[in-house]
Order: structure tokens, then sequence, then C-alpha cells
């Protein structure tokens, strides 16, 4: 499995041309995601039966592939298991997969994942845990959904990951909160 835990570890997924956070599913041995059909991901996972996770602690970029698509120069190509796959230049770590269609509803699709490489390590490092970088990933996943229902409840959730992210989070940050909140006005409606 390498780097990925037993439960749902947060990535920045690729696709071809494409970036988005993910959960990946580790249970009992087995890995998996959800997604929702009709979005790039799955679309691409359909199309091209392969998926990388990207391990980042850069908090713009989850912020940035959860709302709009990274310019091309921003993925890089790699040869695995006689397949062109596309990861993002900056992570720390990837590992990609193959990707199969497994079960599917009309509004999400089961995705098997399977191994096809050993992870690759392009940093160095350790990253401690952050409650300011944890509080930007709870309040993109929350606006998310915010800005398709502008449910109150949704927005005190994100208010409230974000006085996290001022408190314990860096410039990094600090500077993701001010994009999510660039993504989430009212006034881009």
């Amino acid at each position: 499995m390498g780097f990925l835990r037993e439960g749902i570890n947060e990535v920045v997924a690729t696709t071809r041309g494409n970036a988005a956070p993910m959960g990946i599913i580790c249970r009992n041995g087995a890995l998996s995601m959800v997604l929702f059909r009709g979005s790039h991901t799955e679309a691409n996972i359909r199309r091209d039966g392969w998926v990388v996770a990207n391990f980042t602690a850069d908090p713009v970029v989850w912020v940035r592939t959860a709302f709009e698509d990274l310019p091309q120069e921003d993925l890089v190509a790699e040869e695995v298991a006689s397949r062109r796959v596309e990861r993002l230049c900056t992570c720390e770590a990837w590992a990609a997969f193959a990707a199969e269609v497994k079960h599917e509803t009309a509004e999400k699709s089961l995705i098997a994942l399977t191994p096809l490489a050993e992870p690759a390590v392009l940093k160095e490092g350790v990253c401690p845990v952050n409650r300011g970088f944890a509080g930007i990933i709870e309040a993109t996943v929350h606006a998310t959904r915010y800005v398709r229902s502008r449910d109150p409840h949704l927005r005190a959730l994100i208010d409230h990951h974000l006085a996290l992210v001022q408190r314990c989070g860096g410039p990094r940050e600090w500077e993701a909160a001010r994009v999510l909140e660039g993504f989430i006005s009212e006034d881009k409606e």
C-alpha cells in the first residue's frame, strides 16, 4: 500500500490533464475511490484506466484543484508499467494505480485501484501534522458543497475551520484561506 493507511486517505488525484482532491479508501488491504459520475476524474478513469495519488502538503494546491483546472505545465508525464501517467510537478511523493469501475449508481462510481509500481518519493523529510493545514482540507471539502447549496450550516463550518487556519497555520495556509474565500464569495454568483 505504500503511503496509504487504513481508512480514507486524502490525496490530490491526477488523471490526464486533470487534478482534484480525492479520498482513497483503504479497507482490509483493498484500495478504492468513490467518484461522482460525470466528473472529469471519473470520465478520465473510464477512458484511460489509471489515476495517480499525489501527496502534497501545499494547501494552495488543495484549494485550487478543488475549484479549477490547473494549467498543463503544473503536471508532468511519467512512464509506469508501460503507461503514460501524469502527476503534479510539485508533489512530495506519488503513486500510480490501475483504476477500474467496479460498481455504479446513477450518481456515483466505485473505482477499484491496483498499484502499478512502488510509490515514488521526490522530496525527503517529515511533514508534521499541522491543524492549519487540516483546517484548509476540511474547509475546502465543505466549500465544494457550499458553492452549490449556499447552506448557512456549511458556511459556519467553513468559518470554524478558517479560524483554526488563522490561529494554527502559517503563510501558505493563510494564502490558501484567501484563495478559498475568493472561490466561495457571494460575488462569484
